[in-house]
C-alpha cells in the first residue's frame, strides 16, 4: 500500500476520501461513547477516556504496525485502573500509564513483541471475560440506581437487596438504554448508525423530556478538566509491579487485537514490534495529558474495517473528530444520565464473555484454563485470576508434553505392546502396571512411537524386558518414532532430541526391512536389520565380512553375551540365512523374508493411518496426468523413480515394457485399451515408456528365446526393436548390446504409439505428449530418452 501511494499520490488519495473518512466517522461515532462509559467504570475523571481515545487514534494510529488497528481506552483495564485510582489515586495513575508506557518502547525496541504471542489466549479470553463479568455486576448497581461494592462477590451479595428495593428513574433509564442497544441491531435500515451512540441519544432525549431525577455526565470543563501525572506514593515493589502489569496486560491485547486484524483485511501484515512500540509512545503521552491507559481495542478495529477502512488514516482521523467534537460540543455530552453509561457497560460487559471462544477451545481442551481464569478474575483479583490460568496453563503443558499412550492386546499366541507419547519417569506408573499385565513366558511385540524416553523409563522398560526374556519370554522391539531405546541401550545420544517419523524404509525389500535385533536376545543368534541409514557403512565393508557388516560400535560378533548390540545388514536372502547360521541359530531359524500377509500388516499398521485421508478424498475418482508403460521386472517401482504418490500414474506393465503395434499379429487388446481408457476416458497428457537395464525380455531377443510358448509368442512384439538396434548398432558402450538395445526398445515402443490413430492425432495437435526413460538399475539413475540421444535427468545438488 505504502508503494503505491508513492508511485501515484492522487489514487492514494483518492482511496483516502472514499474508504477512510467515511470509515474514521463510524469508528468515531462508536468510540465517544465507549470511551465516556469506560472512563465511568475506572472511577476516572470522563474526559480522560476523550483524551486516551484522541492519543489512541493520532498517535497509535499513525505510528502503529497495523493499518486499520484502532487504539483507545480498553474495557479490559478497566479494573487495574479502578484499583489504581482507590490505592494512588487518579494523578498517580496517570504517572503509572506513563511508565507504562516507557516499559512497552524498550520493550519494542528490543524486538520482544513476538513473545507476548506465548500468552495462551484461554487466558487472555478467560481474563477479558473475567473483567466483562465483574464490570457487569458493578454497573447493574449503578443501573439499579444503588452503588457497586468493592468486590464482585459483594456485588453478588448486595444483589437482591437492590433489586427488591431500587425502582427509581435509574433502573427505567438503564431498561431504556439496554433495550435500545438489543434491539438496534436486529433492524438493518438502522444499523448506518452505531448502536451505543443510538442508546445514548435516544435515552437523554427521552430523560430530558419526561424530566427523571438522573446523574448527569460533568463535562463542564472540557479538556482542560483533566490533570496531570504526580509520581506515586506508597511501596515501590507495588508501584512497579503495577507498572508492569499495566505495560504486560496493555501489550497484550494490543497484540492479540493486531494479529486478528490481519484477518480482516487484504492489505500489509502487521509489525508486532512496531505496533508494541506505538502503543508504548501512545501510552506515554496519553498518561502525561493525564488520560486512561490506551490499548488496541477489538470492537473499534472490526467497525474499522466493516466500514471500508483501507490506510491508517481511519483511525488517525476518528481520533482528530474526538478531539473537535469534544473541544466543540462538550455540552451535548453533559446531557447524558450515567445510569444510561452504565447499562451501557453492563451490555458491553456481558457482551465479553464470548461462549464461542470457550467452544473453539473446547477442542484442544484448554476450557479449564478460561474458566479457572475467569473465576479467579471475578472472585480474586486480576492480576492473581490471570497468574491462575498461566498456572494451570503450564501445568496442562507439561501434562501433555508427559503424556503417553499404552496399549495392551493379544493377538493370537502373541502380546501387542503400543507406546505412544513422550515416556517420562511420569508414566512409569502407567507403564509397569499395563506391562504387568503380561503374562509370563508370552511373545510381546512392543512398538515405541515416542518422541522422548528419559532415564527413568528407560530403566524401567529394560528391567521388565530382562525379566520377562529371563522366564523365557521373547520381546520384538520396534521403534517408529527416533531410536530411544536403542541409542539408551547403546549408550549413544540420539540427535536431533526429536526426530520425524521412520516411515522412510517403506521401500526397502523386505529381506532389508527385519526388526532391530535386541542385545538380549544375542544368545539365541537372532540377527536383523537395524537402520537403513547404515547402507553406507556395510556397503563399505561387506566383503571384509562375508556379507555382514557389524558396526564399529557395536564392537563384537553378533552371539556376543555381552549385551552390545547387533546391527547387521544381510544383502541377500542367502546372506541372511548364512549370517543367521553365523551367529548362532540353527539351519532354517533365520527367516529373510517375511511373507505378504506381514507386509500388508505392516502396511496397516504404520502407512495406511497417514495415507488414509489422501485416499478417502480419492475414493470415487482417479485424476492422473501421466500414462505410464513399463516393465513388470520386480526391481522397478515407478512411484519411487519418478516420486510420485497414489493418483499421480495410470500404469501399465508387462514384459519388455512392450506396445504392440495397431493392427499387428498376434493382436493384443490389453495395451492398446489401457490407452484408450487413459486417452479418452483419464485425459492423460503424457504417455511416457520406461525401459531398464539388464532387461530379461531383450536379453530373449538378442538370443534364443525360452521355451515358454506365451512368452516367445509375446516377445514378436519386439521384432521391431530388434531391427531398429541392428540398423544403428555401433561401438560397445554404454553397457553393451544389451543395454543399447533396452535404450533402443524405448524409442521404438514411442514410434509403436504413433501407429495408434488416437494417439497419433492428439500428438499431432499438441494435446499429447510421448517422452521415454530409461533407469540404470546398478547406478539408480533415470535418463530421458530423445530418439537417439541419451540424457541423464540432472540431480538436484544441496548444501
Amino acid at each position: 500500500m505504502a508503494q503505491s501511494s508513492q508511485a501515484n499520490p492522487k489514487s492514494h488519495w483518492a482511496s483516502v476520501l472514499r474508504h477512510d473518512v467515511p470509515a474514521s466517522l463510524v469508528v468515531f461515532l462508536v468510540a465517544v461513547p465507549l470511551s465516556l462509559g469506560i472512563a465511568v467504570a475506572s472511577g476516572a475523571p470522563v474526559a480522560a477516556g476523550l483524551v486516551a481515545a484522541v492519543v489512541g487514534g493520532v498517535i497509535a494510529g499513525a505510528l502503529g504496525g497495523s493499518v486499520v488497528q484502532v487504539s483507545g481506552p480498553a474495557a479490559g483495564l478497566a479494573l487495574v485502573v479502578a484499583e489504581l485510582v482507590q490505592t494512588y489515586g487518579w494523578r498517580a495513575t496517570c504517572m503509572i500509564t506513563l511508565l507504562a508506557g516507557l516499559v512497552q518502547v524498550l520493550l519494542g525496541a528490543f524486538r520482544v513483541a513476538k513473545a507476548a504471542l506465548g500468552v495462551s489466549p484461554a487466558v487472555v479470553h478467560g481474563m477479558l471475560a473475567g473483567v466483562g463479568v465483574t464490570i457487569a455486576l458493578s454497573q447493574l448497581h449503578i443501573v439499579l440506581g444503588g452503588r457497586p461494592q468493592r468486590s464482585a462477590l459483594e456485588n453478588i451479595v448486595e444483589l437482591p437487596s437492590q433489586i427488591i428495593h431500587n425502582h427509581s428513574h435509574a433502573v427505567m433509564a438503564g431498561v431504556v438504554t439496554i433495550a435500545i442497544l438489543v434491539g438496534w441491531a436486529r433492524i438493518p435500515r438502522l444499523r448506518a448508525v452505531p448502536a451505543p451512540l443510538a442508546a445514548l441519544l435516544i435515552t437523554a432525549v427521552t430523560t430530558s423530556v419526561l424530566g427523571w431525577d438522573l446523574t448527569k455526565v460533568d463535562l463542564s470543563g472540557g479538556f482542560s478538566s483533566v490533570q496531570g501525572p504526580l509520581l506515586p506514593q506508597g511501596d515501590w515493589h507495588a508501584i512497579a509491579s503495577a507498572v508492569l502489569l499495566v505495560a504486560l496486560l496493555a501489550g497484550v491485547e494490543s497484540l492479540l487485537t493486531c494479529v486478528a486484524s490481519n484477518r480482516l483485511h487484504d492489505g500489509p501484515r502487521a509489525d508486532l514490534d512496531r505496533e508494541l512500540t506505538a502503543q508504548g509512545v501512545a501510552n506515554l503521552v496519553s498518561g502525561a495529558l493525564g488520560g486512561l491507559p490506551v490499548s488496541g481495542v477489538v470492537v473499534r478495529t472490526t467497525t474499522n474495517v466493516r466500514a471500508g477502512a483501507r490506510s491508517r488514516w481511519s483511525a488517525v482521523l476518528h481520533g482528530v473528530w474526538v478531539l473537535l467534537f469534544t473541544a466543540a460540543f462538550a455540552w451535548v455530552m453533559a446531557l447524558i444520565p450515567l445510569e444510561a453509561l452504565a447499562a451501557l457497560l453492563l451490555f458491553i460487559g456481558v457482551q465479553m464473555v464470548n461462549l464461542g471462544h470457550a467452544r473453539n477451545l473446547r477442542g484442544h481442551r484448554e476450557v479449564p484454563i478460561y474458566f479457572v481464569t475467569m473465576g479467579g478474575v471475578v472472585l480474586i483479583g486480576l492480576a492473581e485470576g490471570v497468574a491462575l490460568g498461566l498456572g494451570l496453563a503450564a501445568l496442562l503443558a507439561l501434562r501433555r508434553l508427559a503424556w503417553i499412550s499404552v496399549l495392551v492386546r493379544q493377538v493370537g499366541e502373541r502380546w501387542r505392546i503400543v507406546v505412544t507419547g513422550s515416556l517420562t519417569f511420569i508414566g512409569v506408573p502407567r507403564l509397569t502396571e499395563s506391562l504387568a499385565a503380561i503374562p509370563p513366558g508370552a511373545a510381546v511385540e512392543l512398538d515405541l512411537n515416542l518422541d522422548f524416553m528419559d532415564n527413568a523409563a528407560f530403566e524401567a522398560l529394560h528391567a521388565w524386558r530382562l525379566e520377562h526374556e529371563r522366564g523365557g519370554g521373547m520381546v520384538d522391539i520396534d521403534e517408529l518414532h527416533g531410536e530411544w531405546y536403542a541409542a539408551a541401550v547403546s549408550g549413544a545420544r540420539l540427535f536431533p532430541s526429536k526426530t520425524p517419523p521412520r516411515h522412510e524404509r517403506w521401500w526397502l525389500p523386505w529381506a532389508y526391512r527385519r526388526r532391530a535385533l535386541d542385545p538380549v536376545r544375542q544368545g539365541r543368534g537372532e540377527c536383523a536389520y537395524d537402520d537403513a541409514r547404515h547402507d553406507a557403512r556395510h556397503d563399505a565393508r561387506h566383503d571384509a565380512h562375508d556379507g555382514a557388516y557389524h558396526d564399529a560400535a557395536h564392537d563384537g560378533a553378533c552371539a556376543d553375551s555381552s549385551g552390545a548390540p547387533c546391527a547387521v545388514l544381510c544383502h541377500s536372502a542367502d546372506d541372511a540365512a548364512g549370517h543367521g547360521e553365523a551367529c548362532g541359530a540353527a539351519p532354517g531359524e533365520a527367516r529373510a523374508v517375511p511373507d505378504l500377509l506381514e507386509g500388508t500388516r505392516e502396511f496397516q499398521r504404520r502407512t495406511a493411518p497417514l495415507v488414509r485421508p489422501l485416499l478417502h478424498r480419492m475414493a470415487r475418482k482417479q485424476t492422473p496426468s501421466h500414462l505410464f508403460i513399463t516393465c513388470a521386472d520386480s526391481r522397478i517401482v515407478p512411484n519411487i523413480i519418478t516420486a510420485s504418490g497414489p493418483g499421480d500414474l495410470f500404469t501399465v506393465r508387462n514384459i519388455g515394457n512392450l506396445v504392440p503395434r495397431a493392427a499387428s499379429v498376434p493382436p493384443d487388446d490389453s495395451v492398446a485399451a489401457a490407452i484408450e481408457y487413459a486417452v479418452n476416458v483419464l485425459e492423460v497428457r503424457t504417455i511416457t515408456v520406461c525401459g531398464h537395464s539388464g532387461c530379461g525380455a531383450m536379453a530373449a531377443l538378442l538370443g534364443e528365446s525360452p521355451e515358454l510358448p506365451a512368452l516367445r509368442s509375446w516377445l514378436r512384439h519386439g521384432r521391431h526393436s530388434l531391427a531398429r538396434f541392428v540398423a544403428v548398432e555401433g561401438p560397445e558402450d554404454d553397457g553393451g548390446p544389451l543395454d543399447r538395445l533396452c535404450r533402443a526398445n524405448v524409442i521404438q515402443q514411442l514410434d509403436n504409439l504413433r501407429t495408434h490413430p488416437l494417439v497419433d492425432g492428439l500428438v499431432r495437435a499438441g494435446k499429447l505428449e510421448l517422452t521415454g526413460l530409461y533407469f540404470d538399475i546398478g547406478a539408480a539413475r533415470v535418463h530421458v530418452l530423445d530418439r537417439e540421444r541419451f540424457t541423464p535427468v540432472p540431480e538436484l545438488r544441496t548444501g
